[in-house]
Protein backbone atom coordinates (compact mmCIF):
# COMPACT_ATOMS: atom_id res chain seq x y z
CA UNK A 1 0.00 0.00 0.00
CA UNK A 2 0.98 3.53 -1.02
CA UNK A 3 0.37 6.50 0.98
CA UNK A 4 -2.56 8.16 -0.68
CA UNK A 5 -0.97 11.60 -1.40
CA UNK A 6 -1.13 12.13 -5.57
CA UNK A 7 -1.02 15.01 -7.69
CA UNK A 8 -3.02 14.22 -10.24
CA UNK A 9 -2.34 15.78 -13.31
CA UNK A 10 -4.98 16.77 -16.49
CA UNK A 11 -3.28 16.81 -19.37
CA UNK A 12 -6.27 17.64 -21.68
CA UNK A 13 -7.29 20.48 -19.34
CA UNK A 14 -3.84 22.00 -19.72
CA UNK A 15 -4.51 21.52 -23.70
CA UNK A 16 -7.50 23.15 -22.78
CA UNK A 17 -6.60 26.15 -21.37
CA UNK A 18 -3.49 26.35 -24.10
CA UNK A 19 -6.41 26.77 -26.53
CA UNK A 20 -7.88 29.18 -24.66
CA UNK A 21 -4.80 31.31 -24.61
CA UNK A 22 -4.45 30.60 -28.55
CA UNK A 23 -8.60 31.68 -29.07
CA UNK A 24 -8.23 34.87 -27.26
CA UNK A 25 -5.35 36.50 -28.99
CA UNK A 26 -5.81 35.01 -32.84
CA UNK A 27 -3.32 36.96 -34.24
CA UNK A 28 -0.49 35.96 -31.64
CA UNK A 29 1.36 32.87 -31.38
CA UNK A 30 1.83 31.46 -27.62
CA UNK A 31 4.26 30.19 -26.46
CA UNK A 32 3.94 28.00 -23.19
CA UNK A 33 5.81 28.79 -20.33
CA UNK A 34 6.74 25.63 -18.93
CA UNK A 35 9.51 27.24 -15.84
CA UNK A 36 9.85 26.11 -12.58
CA UNK A 37 9.00 21.96 -13.58
CA UNK A 38 5.69 23.81 -15.28
CA UNK A 39 4.66 25.49 -12.25
CA UNK A 40 5.22 21.98 -10.48
CA UNK A 41 3.31 19.78 -12.99
CA UNK A 42 5.97 18.02 -14.46
CA UNK A 43 7.79 20.14 -17.71
CA UNK A 44 8.58 17.27 -19.38
CA UNK A 45 5.20 15.51 -19.63
CA UNK A 46 3.13 18.62 -20.27
CA UNK A 47 5.80 19.84 -23.29
CA UNK A 48 5.11 16.27 -24.45
CA UNK A 49 1.02 16.94 -24.13
CA UNK A 50 1.25 20.47 -26.17
CA UNK A 51 4.08 19.41 -28.61
CA UNK A 52 1.85 19.16 -31.48
CA UNK A 53 -0.25 22.82 -30.93
CA UNK A 54 2.41 24.97 -29.11
CA UNK A 55 4.91 26.18 -31.99
CA UNK A 56 7.37 27.01 -29.10
CA UNK A 57 8.20 26.57 -25.36
CA UNK A 58 9.83 29.20 -22.76
CA UNK A 59 12.05 28.31 -19.45
CA UNK A 60 13.49 30.49 -17.07
CA UNK A 61 17.16 28.92 -17.27
CA UNK A 62 19.10 26.15 -19.54
CA UNK A 63 18.89 23.61 -17.09
CA UNK A 64 15.28 23.30 -17.87
CA UNK A 65 15.72 23.82 -21.21
CA UNK A 66 18.40 21.12 -21.10
CA UNK A 67 16.02 18.35 -19.75
CA UNK A 68 13.38 19.06 -22.33
CA UNK A 69 15.66 18.39 -25.03
CA UNK A 70 16.66 15.20 -23.11
CA UNK A 71 13.07 14.43 -22.77
CA UNK A 72 12.70 14.70 -26.87
CA UNK A 73 11.33 18.17 -27.37
CA UNK A 74 12.43 19.73 -30.51
CA UNK A 75 10.48 22.93 -30.44
CA UNK A 76 11.87 25.81 -29.97
CA UNK A 77 12.51 26.97 -26.38
CA UNK A 78 13.11 30.34 -24.52
CA UNK A 79 15.33 31.13 -22.41
CA UNK A 80 13.46 34.16 -20.37
CA UNK A 81 16.41 35.27 -18.11
CA UNK A 82 18.79 34.70 -21.18
CA UNK A 83 22.41 33.39 -20.55
CA UNK A 84 23.92 33.59 -16.91
CA UNK A 85 27.63 33.28 -17.68
CA UNK A 86 28.96 33.84 -21.50
CA UNK A 87 30.22 30.25 -22.06
CA UNK A 88 26.28 29.01 -21.86
CA UNK A 89 25.74 30.00 -25.54
CA UNK A 90 27.75 27.64 -26.64
CA UNK A 91 25.24 25.30 -25.29
CA UNK A 92 22.56 27.54 -26.32
CA UNK A 93 23.83 26.99 -30.24
CA UNK A 94 24.30 23.21 -29.78
CA UNK A 95 20.62 22.88 -28.13
CA UNK A 96 19.19 25.64 -30.63
CA UNK A 97 17.50 27.95 -28.06
CA UNK A 98 16.54 31.46 -27.99
CA UNK A 99 17.35 33.26 -25.33
CA UNK A 100 16.58 37.13 -23.77
CA UNK A 101 18.95 39.21 -23.47
CA UNK A 102 18.33 41.96 -20.82
CA UNK A 103 21.38 43.18 -19.61
CA UNK A 104 24.49 44.69 -21.33
CA UNK A 105 26.79 41.97 -20.32
CA UNK A 106 24.78 39.58 -21.94
CA UNK A 107 24.86 42.00 -25.19
CA UNK A 108 27.88 41.97 -24.91
CA UNK A 109 28.77 38.31 -24.63
CA UNK A 110 26.17 37.44 -27.81
CA UNK A 111 27.72 39.70 -30.04
CA UNK A 112 31.33 38.32 -28.93
CA UNK A 113 30.53 34.99 -29.63
CA UNK A 114 30.45 33.16 -33.21
CA UNK A 115 27.42 30.48 -32.90
CA UNK A 116 27.06 27.88 -35.78
CA UNK A 117 23.63 29.33 -36.42
CA UNK A 118 22.31 32.47 -35.86
CA UNK A 119 20.24 32.49 -32.24
CA UNK A 120 16.49 34.24 -32.09
CA UNK A 121 16.78 36.91 -29.16
CA UNK A 122 14.28 39.14 -27.43
CA UNK A 123 15.54 42.42 -26.45
CA UNK A 124 14.13 42.38 -23.12
CA UNK A 125 13.04 46.24 -21.78
CA UNK A 126 12.20 48.02 -18.71
CA UNK A 127 8.93 48.94 -19.00
CA UNK A 128 7.71 50.26 -15.57
CA UNK A 129 8.57 46.45 -13.60
CA UNK A 130 12.18 47.27 -12.51
CA UNK A 131 13.62 43.90 -12.32
CA UNK A 132 15.04 42.66 -15.83
CA UNK A 133 15.57 45.23 -18.78
CA UNK A 134 16.88 48.02 -20.72
CA UNK A 135 15.69 51.34 -19.64
CA UNK A 136 13.56 52.95 -22.89
CA UNK A 137 16.07 55.19 -23.63
CA UNK A 138 19.00 52.77 -24.04
CA UNK A 139 16.96 49.85 -25.93
CA UNK A 140 17.06 51.75 -29.50
CA UNK A 141 20.76 51.94 -29.38
CA UNK A 142 21.20 48.16 -27.79
CA UNK A 143 18.31 46.88 -30.35
CA UNK A 144 20.99 48.77 -33.42
CA UNK A 145 23.71 46.07 -32.48
CA UNK A 146 22.03 43.58 -32.49
CA UNK A 147 20.50 44.30 -35.63
CA UNK A 148 23.98 45.32 -37.20
CA UNK A 149 25.24 41.51 -36.50
CA UNK A 150 22.92 39.50 -38.65
CA UNK A 151 25.91 36.47 -37.83
CA UNK A 152 24.69 36.39 -34.47
CA UNK A 153 21.54 36.96 -34.03
CA UNK A 154 18.02 36.94 -35.58
CA UNK A 155 14.34 37.53 -35.41
CA UNK A 156 14.70 39.99 -33.02
CA UNK A 157 11.44 40.78 -30.39
CA UNK A 158 11.10 43.03 -27.59
CA UNK A 159 9.55 41.80 -24.84
CA UNK A 160 8.90 43.53 -21.61
CA UNK A 161 7.03 42.39 -18.85
CA UNK A 162 4.10 44.32 -16.75
CA UNK A 163 3.82 44.95 -13.37
CA UNK A 164 0.45 45.24 -12.42
CA UNK A 165 -1.49 43.42 -15.46
CA UNK A 166 -3.30 41.38 -12.82
CA UNK A 167 -4.64 44.30 -10.93
CA UNK A 168 -8.11 45.81 -11.32
CA UNK A 169 -6.51 49.35 -11.92
CA UNK A 170 -5.36 49.50 -15.21
CA UNK A 171 -3.86 53.26 -15.01
CA UNK A 172 0.58 51.39 -14.45
CA UNK A 173 -0.01 49.23 -16.79
CA UNK A 174 -1.33 51.92 -19.81
CA UNK A 175 1.62 53.60 -19.10
CA UNK A 176 3.90 50.54 -19.58
CA UNK A 177 2.31 50.33 -22.67
CA UNK A 178 2.42 53.25 -23.93
CA UNK A 179 6.17 53.06 -23.73
CA UNK A 180 6.40 49.82 -25.15
CA UNK A 181 4.17 50.76 -28.45
CA UNK A 182 5.85 53.89 -28.88
CA UNK A 183 9.47 52.53 -28.90
CA UNK A 184 8.26 49.10 -31.01
CA UNK A 185 6.89 51.97 -33.69
CA UNK A 186 10.39 53.65 -33.91
CA UNK A 187 12.06 50.68 -34.22
CA UNK A 188 9.06 48.99 -36.13
CA UNK A 189 9.77 45.93 -33.93
CA UNK A 190 7.43 42.62 -33.18
CA UNK A 191 6.70 41.77 -30.18
CA UNK A 192 6.38 39.75 -27.27
CA UNK A 193 4.14 41.62 -23.80
CA UNK A 194 1.47 39.82 -22.74
CA UNK A 195 2.24 37.05 -19.83
CA UNK A 196 -1.35 35.33 -18.36
CA UNK A 197 -3.24 38.19 -16.97
CA UNK A 198 -2.40 40.04 -20.40
CA UNK A 199 -3.46 37.13 -22.20
CA UNK A 200 -6.78 36.95 -20.38
CA UNK A 201 -7.45 40.96 -19.99
CA UNK A 202 -5.46 42.71 -22.43
CA UNK A 203 -5.90 42.20 -25.96
CA UNK A 204 -4.30 45.43 -27.04
CA UNK A 205 -1.11 43.97 -25.57
CA UNK A 206 -1.70 40.97 -27.58
CA UNK A 207 2.21 40.43 -29.76
CA UNK A 208 3.80 38.48 -32.50
CA UNK A 209 4.09 36.42 -29.79
CA UNK A 210 2.43 35.41 -26.13
CA UNK A 211 3.42 33.80 -23.18
CA UNK A 212 0.96 32.71 -20.93
CA UNK A 213 2.05 30.89 -18.05
CA UNK A 214 0.13 30.33 -14.86
CA UNK A 215 -3.38 30.22 -16.62
CA UNK A 216 -1.86 26.95 -18.75
CA UNK A 217 -2.36 25.19 -15.43
CA UNK A 218 -5.60 26.27 -14.47
CA UNK A 219 -5.47 29.65 -12.03
CA UNK A 220 -6.77 32.29 -12.46
CA UNK A 221 -4.55 35.33 -11.99
CA UNK A 222 -6.67 38.45 -12.08
CA UNK A 223 -7.66 40.28 -9.41
CA UNK A 224 -11.00 40.32 -10.74
CA UNK A 225 -12.15 37.30 -12.38
CA UNK A 226 -13.62 37.87 -16.27
CA UNK A 227 -15.30 35.51 -18.26
CA UNK A 228 -12.00 34.15 -20.15
CA UNK A 229 -10.71 33.35 -17.06
CA UNK A 230 -13.53 31.81 -15.75
CA UNK A 231 -13.11 29.31 -18.82
CA UNK A 232 -9.84 27.25 -17.25
CA UNK A 233 -9.73 24.35 -15.79
CA UNK A 234 -7.70 23.15 -13.10
CA UNK A 235 -4.85 20.62 -14.09
CA UNK A 236 -3.65 19.59 -10.87
CA UNK A 237 -5.67 17.77 -8.24
CA UNK A 238 -3.96 17.24 -4.88
CA UNK A 239 -5.42 14.04 -3.80
CA UNK A 240 -5.35 12.28 -0.70
CA UNK A 241 -7.10 10.12 2.18
CA UNK A 242 -8.36 10.20 5.70
CA UNK A 243 -6.08 7.99 7.74
CA UNK A 244 -7.72 8.38 11.35
CA UNK A 245 -10.64 9.66 12.94
CA UNK A 246 -10.89 10.80 16.44
CA UNK A 247 -13.90 11.77 18.80
CA UNK A 248 -13.27 14.89 21.19
CA UNK A 249 -15.50 16.25 23.44
CA UNK A 250 -15.55 20.34 23.17
CA UNK A 251 -12.80 22.44 24.38
CA UNK A 252 -10.17 20.42 23.71
CA UNK A 253 -7.16 21.51 21.60
CA UNK A 254 -6.45 19.69 17.91
CA UNK A 255 -2.45 20.27 16.95
CA UNK A 256 0.68 21.76 17.70
CA UNK A 257 0.37 24.33 19.94
CA UNK A 258 -3.80 24.06 20.70
CA UNK A 259 -4.34 26.26 17.97
CA UNK A 260 -8.07 24.63 17.35
CA UNK A 261 -10.14 23.83 19.94
CA UNK A 262 -13.35 21.70 19.59
CA UNK A 263 -16.25 24.27 19.96
CA UNK A 264 -18.46 21.45 20.77
CA UNK A 265 -18.27 17.55 20.48
CA UNK A 266 -16.30 16.95 17.23
CA UNK A 267 -15.33 14.48 14.61
CA UNK A 268 -11.67 15.30 13.72
CA UNK A 269 -10.31 13.26 10.88
CA UNK A 270 -6.26 13.19 10.34
CA UNK A 271 -5.36 13.59 6.62
CA UNK A 272 -2.23 12.52 4.65
CA UNK A 273 -0.94 15.49 3.83
CA UNK A 274 1.16 18.34 5.23
CA UNK A 275 4.76 20.45 4.77
CA UNK A 276 6.89 17.77 3.66
CA UNK A 277 4.87 17.75 0.63
CA UNK A 278 4.78 21.24 0.19
CA UNK A 279 1.13 22.34 1.57
CA UNK A 280 1.64 25.43 3.54
CA UNK A 281 1.73 25.92 6.80
CA UNK A 282 0.19 29.07 7.19
CA UNK A 283 -2.87 27.43 6.10
CA UNK A 284 -5.17 28.97 8.72
CA UNK A 285 -8.09 27.12 10.75
CA UNK A 286 -11.03 27.17 8.53
CA UNK A 287 -8.85 26.70 4.84
CA UNK A 288 -11.32 24.47 3.24
CA UNK A 289 -10.48 21.08 1.29
CA UNK A 290 -12.99 18.88 -0.15
CA UNK A 291 -13.78 15.62 1.75
CA UNK A 292 -15.93 12.81 -0.90
CA UNK A 293 -17.05 15.81 -2.62
CA UNK A 294 -18.00 17.71 0.32
CA UNK A 295 -16.63 21.34 1.58
CA UNK A 296 -15.04 21.26 5.13
CA UNK A 297 -12.40 23.41 6.67
CA UNK A 298 -8.54 22.75 8.09
CA UNK A 299 -8.57 22.41 12.03
CA UNK A 300 -5.24 22.88 13.63
CA UNK A 301 -1.94 23.89 12.64
CA UNK A 302 -0.48 21.63 9.32
CA UNK A 303 2.20 19.23 10.58
CA UNK A 304 4.80 17.93 8.45
CA UNK A 305 3.24 14.37 7.31
CA UNK A 306 -0.48 15.64 8.52
CA UNK A 307 -3.02 17.65 8.93
CA UNK A 308 -6.10 17.49 10.29
CA UNK A 309 -9.85 19.10 9.18
CA UNK A 310 -13.45 18.77 10.81
CA UNK A 311 -15.60 16.18 10.01
CA UNK A 312 -18.50 17.08 12.14
CA UNK A 313 -20.50 17.54 9.95
CA UNK A 314 -20.39 14.85 7.50
CA UNK A 315 -20.94 11.73 9.56
CA UNK A 316 -20.25 9.48 6.57
CA UNK A 317 -16.81 10.49 5.95
CA UNK A 318 -14.14 7.74 7.99
CA UNK A 319 -11.09 6.12 7.42
CA UNK A 320 -10.36 6.20 3.23
CA UNK A 321 -12.50 8.93 1.95
CA UNK A 322 -10.98 11.32 -0.44
CA UNK A 323 -9.81 14.47 0.34
CA UNK A 324 -9.21 16.88 -2.14
CA UNK A 325 -6.88 20.04 -0.87
CA UNK A 326 -7.42 21.78 -4.06
CA UNK A 327 -9.14 20.78 -7.72
CA UNK A 328 -11.25 18.28 -8.49
CA UNK A 329 -12.48 15.84 -6.76
CA UNK A 330 -13.81 12.07 -8.04
CA UNK A 331 -17.52 12.99 -7.09
CA UNK A 332 -17.06 16.29 -10.05
CA UNK A 333 -16.75 18.93 -6.97
CA UNK A 334 -13.95 21.32 -7.37
CA UNK A 335 -12.25 23.52 -4.76
CA UNK A 336 -9.88 26.05 -6.66
CA UNK A 337 -6.37 26.12 -5.65
CA UNK A 338 -6.69 30.04 -5.78
CA UNK A 339 -9.10 29.93 -2.97
CA UNK A 340 -7.05 27.94 -0.92
CA UNK A 341 -4.07 30.51 -1.53
CA UNK A 342 -5.93 33.54 -0.34
CA UNK A 343 -6.37 31.22 3.22
CA UNK A 344 -2.98 30.74 3.02
CA UNK A 345 -2.14 34.69 2.00
CA UNK A 346 0.02 33.24 -0.38
CA UNK A 347 -0.70 33.14 -4.06
CA UNK A 348 -1.41 29.88 -6.42
CA UNK A 349 1.88 30.28 -7.90
CA UNK A 350 3.37 29.29 -4.44
CA UNK A 351 1.03 26.89 -3.83
CA UNK A 352 1.46 24.70 -7.30
CA UNK A 353 5.21 25.17 -7.42
CA UNK A 354 5.70 23.88 -3.64
CA UNK A 355 3.88 20.39 -3.95
CA UNK A 356 7.30 18.18 -3.04
CA UNK A 357 9.19 15.43 -5.30
CA UNK A 358 8.11 12.58 -2.75
CA UNK A 359 4.12 13.18 -3.85
CA UNK A 360 3.64 11.45 -7.29
CA UNK A 361 2.65 12.64 -10.33
CA UNK A 362 0.02 10.58 -12.12
CA UNK A 363 -1.20 12.16 -15.48
CA UNK A 364 -4.70 11.60 -16.73
CA UNK A 365 -4.24 11.76 -21.02
CA UNK A 366 -7.67 10.94 -22.98
CA UNK A 367 -5.76 12.00 -26.01
CA UNK A 368 -3.13 9.72 -25.89
CA UNK A 369 -6.01 6.97 -25.02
Amino acid sequence: MARPLVAHIDLDALRHNYRLACELAPNSRSVAVLKADAYGHGAARCAQALQDEAPAFAVAAIEEAVQLRKAGIEAPIVLLEGIFSPDELELVDELGLWMAIHSPWQLEAALAHHPRHPIPVWLKVDSGMHRLGFAPQDAEAAWQRLREAPDRVTDLHLMSHFATADLGDFEYFRRQHAVLQTLAERLDAPLCLANSPTVLSHPEAHGDWNRPGVMLYGSDPLELSCDASRRLRPVMSLRTEIIAVRELASGEPVGYGGRFITPDRSRIGVVACGYGDGYDRHAIDGTPVLVDGQRTTIAGKVSMDMLTVDLTHLPDAGIGSEVVMWGTSRHGSELSVDEVARYCDTISYTLLTGVLPRVPRRYNDAHSA
